[in-house]
């Protein structure tokens, strides 16, 4: 990472602030090879923002990617991959974290490949905290790992 790489992903970052919603358009053509999805204009900001940082540094390393793979398939009900994605801010393997909730206590077994509840296994803290509340959580926030996360 050179400096002038960095002066010059600024510069092109403070310029989407001034482009007009068409102009952000004609950038997401040469940046993505592809026409804009929507008008609006945050979101046309945030990710022309992202890919240009990403062009120039580089975008996330190959065992994030994985975790973000795996992640989207329990998200989706596919079948989990048959590789092993550990995650280095997991408690270690063994380890029962108990949250009470709604007048129940949940008691949840840290596993190599992921975590058990209720004799279910999960590839995340986030779905098994999904699972229990019925909506969106961080699921090392939800079970207390907070300072872990």
């Amino acid at each position: 990472m050179q400096v002038d790489d960095n002066t010059q992903v600024l510069a092109r970052l403070a310029a989407l602030k001034e482009m007009t919603v068409r102009e952000l358009k004609a950038e997401w053509a040469k940046l993505f090879s592809s026409e804009a999805p929507n008008n609006s204009r945050p979101f046309l900001e945030q990710r022309l923002a992202y890919r240009i940082q990403e062009l120039t540094w580089g975008g996330p390393s190959k065992p994030v990617r994985q975790l973000l793979d795996a992640l989207a398939d329990e998200v989706e009900g596919k079948k989990v991959r048959k590789s092993v994605i550990t995650d280095p801010r997991n408690p270690v393997i063994g380890t029962r974290l108990v949250r009470e909730w709604d007048g129940a206590e949940h008691v949840i077994t840290v596993l190599k490949d992921g975590f058990d509840w209720q004799g279910r296994r999960y590839k995340s803290l986030s779905a098994i905290a999904r699972t229990i509340t019925g909506t969106q959580w961080n699921g090392y926030r939800f079970f207390g790992l907070r300072g872990i996360a």
